[in-house]
C-alpha cells in the first residue's frame, strides 16, 4: 500500500509546484463529511474541495444518478447529438432562478467557464467591452476571470498582461473601514475619470465574496447596483459559484435580496455533489443573444454532470437542506461568538447561513493576523480537521462543512477547532 511519504516525493517530481496543495497526506476514501487517507487516518473535512461538497462527498442519490447515467451513454457532446436531460435541468434551474423574467440556462465544465461565458453573452448584448468588478473578489484562474478577481497573491502574480478594460472598485467592508457609499462613490469616480458608463457592458459582483473573506454585500448595495446598471444600460452578473447551492440557507444568496433581480448568474461547485459542470441562468432575451456556435464547449453540459444536478436539486427539495444550513449556521456562528472573550484575535463572525467565516487581528488593533490564522489551521489539521483560509489578508478562516453532516461529527469537528483556536498564538 502507498505511503503519504511516498506519494509526496512522487507528486513534487511529476506535478508542478505552481499546483499548490494544502495537505501533505492522500485520500483514499471519502464519505459525507469524512476522509480517510492512505494509510488510515481518518479527518472531518470543512474544507468541501473549496465548497463543491455542501451535499457531502458520495451523497447515495448522486452516486444512483451517475450510476443510472453510466447504463445509458456518458457523453455525446450536447452540441452535436443533444440530450433530454440537458433540457430538463435548463428547465429546473430557470424555474428557480431569482426574479420573475423569463430565462435560459446553458452549461459549461467549471465555474470559471461560467464567468467567461457570462462576460462573452453581456459584451455581445450590450456591444460593450467594459467590465467592472470588485477587490477582494474571485472569478477563476482563466485569463479573462483572473482578470476580474480582485486579490492578487497568488492567482495573478506574473501572468499578465490580463485582458483590457477591466476595472475594480471597493467592496463594502465595514470591518475594514470600506462603506456601500464608498463603493458606489468609487463607481461614479470612475465614471467622471476612466471610462463612461455607455461603455461598461457588465457589473460581477459575489452577493457573499468567497475568496475575499465571506463578506456579504449589504441590501442597499446591491439594490444600489441594479439602479445603477438599470440606469445605465449596463447588465448585472450574480456570481453565485461559491455562495449559490444552499450554502447561504437559500438556494442562491441572491434570494436575500428582495427586488434585486440580476441579469446573469453563474453557479458552479456544490451544483453537482462533486463532478465537473457549471452554467449560466439569465434573461431570456440577453442569452438568446449570441449566434448559433457562440455558445458551447466539447464537454460543457457533461451527461454525468447533469445527472449529478438533477440528483442535487431532488435532495435540496426532499431533505431540507436549506433548513440544515440554516441550523448550522446559526449553531456554529454562536458557539464561535462565545469564544471572542477568550481568544482576542478574533475580530469577526460572520457569514449567512452556513456560510460562515472567523476574522482575525490582532487583539486590540485592526491588523489582521495572518500568523495566528495558519497557526489555527495548521492546529486544527493535526487534530484531524481541515480549514480553509481566505481573505485578501490571508485572516479568514471560512467553514465549507457538508450540509448533510451528521450531528455528532460537526459537534467533533467544533471541538477540534475550538481547541485550535485555543492553541493558538
Amino acid at each position: 500500500m502507498a505511503k503519504n511519504q511516498d506519494l509526496q516525493k512522487r507528486r513534487l517530481d511529476a506535478t508542478p509546484k505552481g499546483v499548490g496543495v494544502l495537505c501533505a497526506f492522500y485520500a483514499e476514501k471519502a464519505k459525507n463529511a469524512e476522509i480517510w487517507d492512505v494509510e488510515g487516518k481518518r479527518y472531518i473535512d470543512f474544507a468541501g474541495g473549496i465548497g463543491v461538497l455542501n451535499m457531502g462527498h458520495l451523497h447515495p442519490k448522486v452516486q444512483k444518478a451517475i450510476s443510472d447515467q453510466l447504463q445509458k451513454f456518458s457523453h455525446t457532446c450536447y452540441q452535436i447529438v443533444p440530450f433530454e436531460l440537458y433540457i430538463t435541468v435548463a428547465e429546473r434551474l430557470n424555474k428557480l432562478a431569482p426574479g420573475k423574467s423569463p430565462k435560459k440556462t446553458c452549461f459549461f465544465s467549471t465555474g470559471a467557464e461560467a464567468v467567461e461565458n457570462s462576460i462573452k453573452i453581456a459584451r455581445h448584448y450590450t456591444c460593450r467591452p467594459a467590465i467592472i468588478a470588485f477587490n477582494g473578489s474571485f472569478h477563476g484562474r482563466t485569463m479573462m476571470t483572473m482578470g476580474l478577481t480582485g486579490k492578487v497573491a497568488p492567482y495573478k502574480l506574473g501572468f499578465g498582461p490580463f485582458p483590457p478594460d477591466i476595472y475594480h472598485v471597493p467592496f463594502p467592508n465595514a470591518i475594514h473601514g470600506v462603506s456601500v457609499q464608498d463603493s458606489l462613490d468609487a463607481i461614479n469616480d470612475l465614471f467622471k475619470t476612466t471610462i463612461e458608463p455607455n461603455r461598461v457592458a457588465a457589473i460581477i459582483v459575489e452577493p457573499v465574496q468567497g475568496e475575499g473573506g465571506f463578506v456579504v454585500a449589504p441590501v442597499e448595495f446591491l439594490k444600489a447596483l441594479r439602479k445603477l446598471c438599470d440606469d445605465n444600460g449596463i447588465l448585472l452578473i450574480h456570481d453565485e459559484v461559491q455562495c449559490g447551492f444552499c450554502r447561504t440557507g437559500k438556494l442562491f444568496a441572491t434570494d436575500y435580496y428582495e427586488g434585486v433581480e440580476p441579469d446573469i448568474i453563474t453557479m458552479a461547485k456544490s451544483m453537482s455533489g462533486g463532478f465537473p459542470i457549471s452554467a449560466v441562468t439569465g434573461k431570456s432575451e440577453i442569452m438568446d443573444s449570441p449566434a448559433p456556435g457562440g455558445l458551447g464547449g466539447t464537454y460543457a453540459g457533461s451527461a454525468l454532470g447533469l445527472a449529478a444536478v438533477n440528483a442535487v436539486l431532488d435532495i435540496i427539495e426532499e431533505e431540507e437542506i436549506n433548513a440544515l444550513s440554516l441550523k448550522l449556521g446559526e449553531k456554529c456562528r454562536a458557539r464561535l461568538e462565545s469564544l471572542k472573550d477568550t481568544v482576542p484575535q478574533i475580530k469577526d463572525v460572520r457569514g449567512l447561513g452556513s456560510m460562515v467565516a472567523i476574522e482575525f487581528m490582532k487583539p486590540g488593533t485592526n491588523e489582521p493576523d495572518p500568523d495566528f490564522t495558519k497557526e489555527v489551521q495548521t492546529n486544527a489539521m493535526e487534530n484531524g480537521l481541515l480549514i480553509l483560509t481566505c481573505g485578501p489578508y490571508y485572516n479568514n478562516i471560512r467553514l465549507l462543512y457538508p450540509l448533510t453532516i451528521e450531528d455528532s461529527i460537526f459537534d467533533e469537528a467544533m471541538e477540534i477547532f475550538e481547541k485550535a483556536l485555543r492553541a493558538a498564538g
